[in-house]
């Protein structure tokens, strides 16, 4: 009981220094630029909105918030489409060096992305989509591809193999069996992977910043770093910009947290 006790004000304390640094985010978004500059105290003295309103306008919201939904959008899209269909295969389809190419994929677990950087610009540049939106989309889904592969495979095995047997017999195809029994068996398996590559893929900022250079299809953090980019930022300004920025992915996490929990849950069990 003591271990317990000591455990939760460990936790505790490390929960309030992680959070402070967001919640300094929050307050600074509600103070003018003056208060900001002189420090003060986490709750604003005048609390205004009048900041949400300049970096509405400074930021072109608007366009950059489309572009970033576009991307990522297509980046899950395209990771659930792909990737569910080739864990379907390793989980469930028996063919020469299976578990090799599985072991392949796992591998790249362990590779810094950043070590691939140069040449996945290179490979855009081949391919005559640097500088575009398809450009960001495709490496995002290649990236996601190890993790994607190691839960949903690991999902799909935990699905009884009776299931698939039984559909069989009824003459269900493969991929009527796929979609009909084993994608809404899997569902928060598929909700944690949309997740998993939304999060990161909203908030990438590298390779949009090597990638990129027409400010028409910036996506948010390269809009962010705009602002950063000015000979005298403001700082509530900037704030303001991350509480905005962050807002969708914290609600879309709160709307799927039962989903993401199961999700990961089931994937370990598998």
């Amino acid at each position: 009981m003591k271990a317990r006790v000591i455990a939760y004000l460990v936790l505790g304390c490390y929960a309030l220094i992680s959070l402070y640094p967001f919640a300094w985010m929050v307050s600074g978004a509600f103070k003018d630029r003056r208060e900001v500059l002189d420090g003060g105290t986490l709750i604003p003295d005048r609390p205004t909105l009048d900041t949400f309103a300049t970096t509405w306008s400074e930021l072109d919201f608007l366009q950059y918030f489309g572009n970033s939904v576009l991307v990522t959008g297509a980046t899950v899209i395209g990771v659930l489409i792909v990737y569910s269909l080739a864990s379907y295969a390793f989980a469930v389809l028996r063919f020469p060096g299976r578990k090799l190419i599985y072991a392949g994929f796992i591998s790249l677990l362990f590779v810094p992305g950043i070590t691939v950087l140069l040449p996945v610009v290179i490979l855009q540049q081949e391919l005559e989509i640097l500088g575009t939106r398809l450009g960001l989309v495709l490496p995002f889904i290649n990236g996601t591809a190890p993790l994607a592969i190691l839960l949903l495979t690991n999902a799909f095995r935990s699905v009884p193999s009776e299931l698939r047997e039984s559909a069989r017999c009824d003459g269900a195809s493969e991929l009527r069996t796929f979609l009909s029994i084993y994608l809404p068996v899997c569902r928060p398996a598929l909700v944690t992977i949309a997740l998993l590559t939304a999060v990161p893929t909203w908030n990438e900022f590298v390779l949009t910043r090597v990638s990129l250079n027409d400010p028409a299809v910036f996506t948010l953090p390269l809009g962010l770093q705009s602002l950063m980019s000015t000979t005298s930022p403001q700082y509530n300004v900037i704030m303001a910009a991350s509480v905005i920025i962050v807002l969708p992915v914290i609600v879309l996490f709160v709307l799927l947290q039962r989903y993401f929990v199961n999700g990961l849950v089931g994937a370990v069990k598998g």
